[in-house]
């Protein structure tokens, strides 16, 4: 025992003497590690090392219209600054991104380049997750704006952009895909986004904009335009030089207590809940006594009281566990169970909230509700109205852009930006085992003044000169207006057209542009403002074949329905009174049998029977389906099928019902 001991006491005497001198210089701040009050204030002038410092700090989100490339950017800046890239768009994580190649949800990262730090944030380009993009431009000091260099600003760029105007970024251009068009093209580019800044109201300094040009999918950058830069230039430096020499770092009070507005949130089945902000002042480290509060019409409401359990930084595409944070950066913390977006987390003395961000209204709602369809219950897990609700609830949390109502008899009214949000949403529900009901969307209005005023978007659209005829007869029963329409530029034989359009004629529309144009056709749409109400739509569907029969469904019975419309079932799907299971020919609802089997008999027939031969079904997919629907109708959503129905199945209750709606 004599060796250990001896060997303590020497570590005790001089050892740990000149081995605290060496911890002297660690990156640390010295109040995460103390306990008594002098270390505390002595703390308060004691700044934190390199990584740390707000000077070196650059907050900057990455903002675009849908397909300009923001993800595939940000796949060669994190290469680029020596990320473990796993595969191509990397920061799309969610399953469903990676399926349809969009971005749903805003993602935070960080990476080193020359001594700085660079959190970047990934935004999603679609009109539908506006929200998602509103939430974060707060917490950032800079904006990289990309702009497709051939199809130049589009609607959902001046969205974006507007929003990053309106909270005083000054954002960097750009110009994307600059291997394709010819510089004159790029030239013509850069004028209409200076014009797109000077409608927005953008400000002097925010009109001196630096131009870049890039093509993301070759890995470079450049301030000059080239189509091919030299070998040595072909990387992204000069775009991230850019990002330090444009961007400015946070404004941040390192002596104040710690303060943070929750900016996104999700859930761990180990943490809990953890919250990801930018930390506004002061320092917080592991352990720290921490609170959420929210502001309450009665003022500053505590939520919850608790410690840091752990603080985490993404560095490239993996999360890092760090000791501390100062102010200026962007952290997740685990620790308080209750808080979420838009509440503030503070030091326990600190008594006042954030000021949170401001949202635009959504523009449709959908009614959610238990499926009591015959067939309901045999393929999901979760079946009532609580668990429904439950789901409903917690998605409200984590997504400011849908608002949650309850409504009568385990119904839900759901509030959001479009179909395409709203649809996704029910596509995870699916996915999570839960079977429901939903209702078609509805367009919400307002009345001010006495005048009705409805939602009115900004639509561009590009389609081949033979198309024009087809989508302009179609958006005219739709109450479209046409704003602007001319020639492509550099596509001969091309035409774009911009129009303003009511939100309700546009739900469903989408699937039906895709048939007009042979899938040849581009359409964007972003919201605009709420105007006054255009009038009733013109005849924009026709009327459904419904089912009368319960049970399997017959090819000798389709056989004879395929002259009546498009089917939209397959031998062998089972079916129920009041089932959906076409398209008629013809403006009126038709009923038909679709289980009817061929009569057996005991006599010969001299020939053989006749092969049945079916045309492909049209198989609706979720999105068509909501598009699609009327509003006496539903669709039954269950983890293996989507199905459509009459909202009364009975066929005398629907005949009784469009009686009492036509008086």
């Amino acid at each position: 025992m004599a060796g250990p001991l001896l060997l303590r006491s020497l570590l005790s005497a001089s050892t740990l003497k000149s081995f605290s001198s060496h911890l002297a210089p660690l990156p640390r701040f010295s109040r995460c590690f103390s306990s008594g009050p002098a270390s505390a204030a002595a703390a308060a002038t004691t700044y934190p090392s390199a990584y740390l410092d707000p000077g070196r700090l650059r907050n900057v989100a990455v903002i675009a219209h849908v397909d300009h490339g923001k993800t595939t950017l940000m796949d060669r800046l994190l290469r680029q600054c020596g990320a473990d890239i796993p595969h191509e768009r990397a920061m799309d994580s969610i399953s469903l991104e990676r399926e349809r190649g969009i971005t749903i949800a805003s993602k935070v990262t960080s990476v080193s380049w020359k001594e700085n730090e660079l959190n970047m944030v990934d935004t999603p380009g679609h009109a539908d997750f506006g929200g998602e993009v509103e939430r974060v431009v707060g917490m950032v000091e800079g904006a990289v704006l990309v702009v497709d260099a051939g199809e130049g600003p589009l609607a959902q760029t001046k969205f974006v952009l507007a929003k990053a105007l309106k909270y005083g970024l000054r954002p960097l251009l750009l110009l994307n895909k600059v291997d394709r068009p010819s510089e004159e093209r790029c030239n013509e580019v850069e004028s209409l986004v200076f014009d797109l800044f000077a409608n927005l109201g953008a400000t002097e300094e925010q009109l001196d904009f630096p131009v870049l040009y890039a093509s993301a999918k070759e890995g470079w950058a450049s301030s000059t335009f080239t189509k091919d830069p030299p070998a040595g230039a072909r990387n992204m430096s000069q775009l991230l030089d850019a990002i330090v020499r444009h961007v400015p770092p946070p404004k941040a009070n390192l002596d104040g207590p710690f303060q943070m507005l929750v900016s996104m949130m999700e859930k761990d089945f180990y943490l809990g809940r953890i919250l990801t902000g930018r930390v506004s002042s002061g320092i917080v480290c592991v352990g720290d006594k921490i609170h959420g509060l929210r502001s309450s019409e009665s003022g500053i409401e505590k939520i919850e009281e608790g410690k840091v359990v752990k603080l985490m930084k993404k560095k490239g595409t993996s999360m890092v566990l760090i000791d501390s944070a100062g102010a200026g950066d962007i952290i997740s913390m685990a620790g308080l169970g209750s808080p979420s977006i838009g509440h503030t987390v503070a030091n326990t003395e600190v008594m006042a909230a954030l000021p949170t961000v401001e949202l635009d209204p959504p523009t449709i709602s959908m009614t959610f509700g238990v499926n009591d369809s015959p067939l309901a219950g045999r393929d999901g897990t979760h079946l009532t109205g609580g668990k429904i609700g439950d789901r409903l609830m917690a998605e409200s949390e984590t997504n400011l852009a849908i608002n949650v109502l309850p409504g009568i008899a385990d119904t839900f009214e759901v509030q959001g930006r479009g179909e395409l949000q709203l649809g996704i949403f029910i596509e995870n529900m699916r996915r999570e085992g839960f079977e429901l009901s939903v209702s078609p969307p509805k367009v919400m209005y307002k009345v001010e003044k006495g005048q009705k005023l409805e939602p009115i978007e900004e639509v561009t659209i590009e389609v081949n000169d033979e198309h024009v005829g087809l989508v302009m007869e179609a958006l005219s029963h739709r109450r479209a207006e046409v704003a602007d329409m001319g020639p492509v530029p550099g596509n001969v034989g091309r035409t774009r057209l911009s129009l303003t359009c009511p939100s309700r004629g546009l739900v469903g529309y989408r699937s039906v542009f895709s048939s007009d144009t042979r899938g040849t056709g581009f359409m964007h749409r972003a919201f605009q403002s709420y105007e006054k109400h255009r009038g009733p739509l013109g005849n924009v569907r026709k009327g459904v074949l419904v089912s009368m029969g319960y049970g399997t469904i017959t090819a000798y019975a389709l056989m004879s329905l395929e002259a009546r419309g498009t089917l939209f079932v397959t031998p062998g799907m089972e079916t129920y009174d009041g089932m959906i299971v076409g398209e008629h020919s013809r403006d009126t609802d038709l009923d038909v049998n679709p289980v009817r089997s061929k009569e057996l008999s005991n006599m010969r027939a001299a020939g053989k029977d006749e092969n049945v031969k079916l045309s492909p079904p049209k198989l609706m997919t979720l999105e068509e389906a909501i598009g699609y629907v009327a509003s006496d109708e539903l669709i039954e959503v269950t983890p293996k099928a989507i199905r459509l129905r009459k909202r009364y199945l009975d066929v005398n209750k629907r005949k009784a019902m469009s009686k009492k709606a036509k008086n």
